[in-house]
């Protein structure tokens, strides 16, 4: 649930990067961290656990506009993404507002993608949330590795396997070369404006 700080005019929401380990969630972050370094207050935050980390930052998103007067400000967030870490997902996922869900597009990650998937809407549920109606935005990453003939899913594929009922917004993308960031992020940065205004009854 998003933080209202009155004394700053700020509403402060929370962005979930979640997915397979090494899918890209981390390379999402560090190419939005540069990229939109303007819109970033304050340093970017790593919580190194062995082979995996949790990192976070504040955005502030241009062009979203104001709920009542106050700014948006956004807390990014990755979870680490191996199996052995469902605890410290868990935890990262309280109080989120919107999640991205980086699947990974290599052909070998198929299986990994779908465990993640239902590790979200298990953890979701856990907290009372419904991976149906929480603000979620799908990037199918990896996408440039066709170029060096590494077998990868079609976008079909991962439509079908991860998609298929949720029918959320999907991009195809690549976290190393930026393919698709910025629109995975603003998609799901509008999303959870919408759900905060009909949640607070603000919808004009």
């Amino acid at each position: 649930m998003a933080i209202f700080n009155l004394k700053k005019r700020e509403i402060e929401c929370k962005i979930v990067y979640y997915g397979p380990g090494r899918g890209g969630k981390t390379t999402n972050l560090e190419y939005i961290f540069k990229k939109y370094s303007k819109q970033i207050t304050g340093e970017m935050v790593s919580i190194n656990t062995e082979g995996d980390r949790t990192l976070f930052f504040d955005f502030l998103p241009m062009g979203l506009g104001k709920i009542r007067g106050c700014d948006i400000k956004m807390q990014l967030y990755t979870v680490p993404g191996q199996v052995q870490y469902s605890a410290t997902r868990k935890l990262v996922l309280r109080g989120v507002d919107g999640i991205v869900f980086v699947a990974d597009s290599l052909e070998v990650r198929r299986e990994k993608n779908m465990l993640s998937l239902k590790d979200l809407q298990k953890n979701l549920k856990e907290y009372g949330l419904n991976i149906f109606k929480i603000p979620l935005v799908l990037q199918y990453n990896k996408r440039d590795l066709a170029d060096e003939g590494i077998p990868l899913m079609s976008i079909e594929q991962m439509e079908k396997d991860l998609n298929r009922q949720l029918k959320a917004p999907s991009f195809p993308g690549s976290a190393t070369k930026g393919t698709g960031i910025g629109d995975t992020l603003k998609e799901c940065a509008q999303l959870t404006l919408k759900a905060l205004q009909k949640e607070l009854q603000w919808a004009q």
